[in-house]
């Protein structure tokens, strides 16, 4: 399959800013600052031109309509999960799957490669910093089948420790579940070595790369995982949608992981037949806008550029880690080379929520709490961090008045 190939053009972040509607908007009384792009992005004016374009000229079903409408919606549906292949550089399309997002995407194959091959005695591996979605399936899973979880351990700097995850690999090992990139502390992963040496060792590898999308580039015959999930809404499209990625022929090998309508082929009272991939794991009628309008946000992405991206977060990124730094008391987590541009962050012993409704009287939306990584959490001893995630739309100005609204929270609560 041909991938995508990128056209950067120059960036402009202004420019790039005119094109996202709600952030003109104020809050409290203050212009926003968007700082929570780790848990969903906003969404430039073409995916809102696509939803909207969708519900008024082509709403209809998918798929064995022959009207005019459906035959439109088909093409516009089945045109995106094309062009979603090419993106991620998939060998075949019919390996991308639409899901709800990464959670259903993780939990599909825990379901319907887990409860067809895991069985007794079989290792499943995850890391000290995966998010709950990547943890609590495969628990269920061990429990099931009598399997059980090891954990690459996280050290002090807020890495994986590789040494410690090659020691858990045996011939016991089916499957290492890992994040690409931390959702709490935007550290980024040897991605490409933990699928080397897993495969090594006979087990296949599944890989959260929810929040690496947005910021990098994936190319799945180059990285050679064998699930990949990420969502929409963390790549600037709709909620509601995402893609599992799997290769052909673990998704060929594996059991449907819901049945009802178009997941079928024939239906009889004493036997069914499934659907040929992808359709095989899509019951039912699909979020067929957010499918297209997913396409068009990563048409966006590829439009601005990842060079450009990487280029703008790294500089966002040193220049936010240098001034939240002078902060008396103040410490980020994941303080790595290569790192996406999320602060995660505590000051002294003030409570996170507390900073963060603070910092929200003064328009600047962060995210507070455990970022659903208990176990990271409690790695560091600490109930969570305020986590200012970024995107390629924010600015150095933004960051300057995140300090300032920092500082004047910490003058508050000390």
């Amino acid at each position: 399959m041909k991938p995508v190939l990128e056209r950067p053009v120059a960036f402009d972040v202004a420019r790039v800013r005119e094109d996202f509607p709600i952030l003109k908007r104020e809050v409290n009384g203050h212009p926003l600052v968007y700082f929570d792009n780790a848990a969903t992005s906003q969404k430039p004016q073409r995916v809102l031109d696509a939803i909207q374009h969708y519900y008024q000229d082509i709403n209809s079903n998918v798929h064995r309509g022959v009207h005019h409408l459906s035959e439109r919606a088909t093409k516009a549906y089945e045109d995106a999960r094309e062009y979603i292949a090419r993106f991620i550089n998939a060998r075949h399309t019919h390996e991308v799957n639409f899901v709800r997002g990464t959670t259903e995407g993780i939990n599909l194959v825990a379901s319907a490669w887990g409860r067809k091959f895991a069985k007794a005695g079989d290792e499943i591996i995850v890391s000290g910093m995966e998010h709950h979605s990547n943890i609590v399936p495969w628990q269920m899973l061990c429990e099931e089948k009598g399997a059980r979880l090891k954990v690459i351990p996280v050290t002090d700097t807020a890495e994986l420790d590789l040494d410690g995850f090659e020691k858990l690999l045996s011939d016991r090992s089916t499957l290492v579940a890992v994040a690409h990139t931390c959702n709490a502390t935007g550290v980024v992963n040897p991605i490409e070595f933990i699928i080397e040496k897993a495969h090594e060792a006979g087990a296949l590898v599944l890989v959260d790369g929810a929040q690496a999308v947005p910021h990098t580039a994936v190319h799945m015959q180059q990285l050679d995982c064998d699930f990949f999930a990420f969502s929409g809404h963390k790549a600037f499209g709709p909620t509601g949608i995402g893609v599992l990625y799997g290769k052909e022929k673990l998704l060929e090998e594996m059991s449907p992981y819901m049945g009802g309508g178009e997941m079928i082929e024939e239906v009889t009272f004493e036997k069914t037949t499934y659907n040929k991939l992808p359709y095989k794991f899509e019951a039912g009628t699909p979020h067929i806008e957010g499918g297209i309008a997913m396409a068009e946000a990563l048409k966006y992405v590829e439009s601005v550029g990842y060079d450009n991206i990487h280029a703008h977060e790294k500089n966002l990124l040193a220049y936010g880690t240098e001034q939240l730094l002078l902060i008396d008391g103040l410490r980020v987590f994941g303080q790595t080379p290569g790192k996406t541009a999320v602060f995660s962050f505590n000051i002294g012993t003030l409570h996170p929520y507390d900073i963060g409704v603070l910092l929200d009287q003064q328009g600047i939306a962060v995210r507070t709490g455990h970022h659903c990584n208990m176990p990271l959490m409690k790695r560091f001893n600490i109930p969570g961090t305020c986590r200012a995630s970024l995107a390629f739309y924010n600015t150095k100005e933004e960051i300057d008045r995140l300090v300032e609204s920092v500082l004047k929270a910490q003058d508050i609560l000390m």
